[in-house]
């Protein structure tokens, strides 16, 4: 069991950073950060996650024209930016991934909508665990919906069967802006049981 200082560092005390201090990501923290992303549950080891880091000033010029108003600013200045999208044909690489069962890839393979719903969900999935490993290794983060999926999609994933799905800052978050923290649901507020 992780420790109640492991707990803050992913949960309790993880804030969502919108200003960043001046301290590069690194090609090494990314792969660092992915690997522990791999290993993450989806459903019949689909793994539909893919990932573009967006740190150049001039990628990051490709990725402005599809941000909000409210998130252009902070995406700018982030050290990275993970695009994190869904391979709706993830079933193309379940012969590695699910070699016990090909029936399953046949399955996807024939059902353009389950697959579409089976790649969003998982992709989701891994994106979340991307959120806590950087967090894991000391990383803050800032996720954000707030952009357009088509001008995204066709800035980093043209000409492929993937989608943009939501985009999330990485970088050493600036505590000095924070927001005061925001409530969450109590238990009973959000769960019960049958």
């Amino acid at each position: 069991m992780l420790n109640d200082d492991a707990l803050d560092l992913i949960f309790r005390k993880a804030r969502t950073h919108n200003a960043w201090r001046d301290r590069s990501v690194t090609d090494d923290d990314i792969r660092r950060i992915y690997e522990l992303v791999k290993w993450g549950p989806t459903s019949a080891n689909m793994c539909p996650a893919r990932f573009v880091f967006v740190r150049s000033r001039e990628a990051k010029e490709r990725l402005a024209p599809a941000l909000s108003s409210g998130n252009l600013e902070k995406t700018m200045a982030a050290p990275a930016t993970a695009v994190i999208g869904y391979d709706v044909k993830f079933f193309e690489r379940m012969d590695y991934l699910f070699p016990h069962n090909a029936a399953m890839a046949d399955f996807y393979r024939n059902g353009p909508e389950a697959a579409e719903d089976a790649g969003f969900r998982n992709g989701t999935l891994q994106g979340a665990y991307f959120m806590i490993a950087a967090r894991a290794l000391g990383f803050d983060i800032g996720a954000m919906s707030g952009f357009d999926k088509d001008k995204v999609t066709a800035a980093f994933f043209a000409g492929t069967s993937v989608k943009a799905n939501f985009l999330c800052n990485i970088g050493h978050g600036d505590e000095s802006v924070l927001l005061e923290r925001h409530p969450r649901l109590d238990f009973d507020e959000a769960c019960c049981f049958v």
